[in-house]
């Protein structure tokens, strides 16, 4: 399907799918005689899921050392975050946003302590 056509089965823009191709998230597809992008189902669902894990706060550098990997995410039930050779580095990226996504929620907690009592001398 063409890009337009992807990018719409995928939930976002032409552009964004460039990008992702750009920076290595998505290997690029096949290309019609034409030269325009052909992508296929695997391409769609694969664009998904990098959707999804920028939604959950990682970033694209966080993909982009997890983009072979990023294939096992999609299935169901996602498959473990190795490699082909067993590495399970990928679980350090994770990790270390489960660890900044607990120090935020902490943060957020003493704030919201610190002005219930100051508004309302209460907790």
């Amino acid at each position: 399907m063409r890009i337009g056509d992807a990018a719409a089965a995928a939930g976002t823009t032409p552009r964004a799918l460039r990008f992702y191709e750009e920076r290595g998230l998505l290997p690029p597809p096949l290309r019609t005689p034409a030269g325009q992008r052909d992508y296929g189902p695997e391409a769609v669902a694969r664009v998904r899921v990098i959707r999804d894990l920028l939604a959950l706060g990682l970033t694209v550098e966080d993909l982009r050392s997890l983009s072979d990997r990023l294939g096992l995410l999609g299935e169901l039930p996602p498959g473990r975050c190795r490699n082909q050779d067993g590495d399970t580095s990928g679980a350090g990226v994770i990790a270390r946003r489960l660890a900044a996504l607990d120090a935020e929620i902490d943060r957020l907690t003493r704030l919201r302590e610190e002005l219930a009592v100051r508004t309302f001398g209460q907790q």
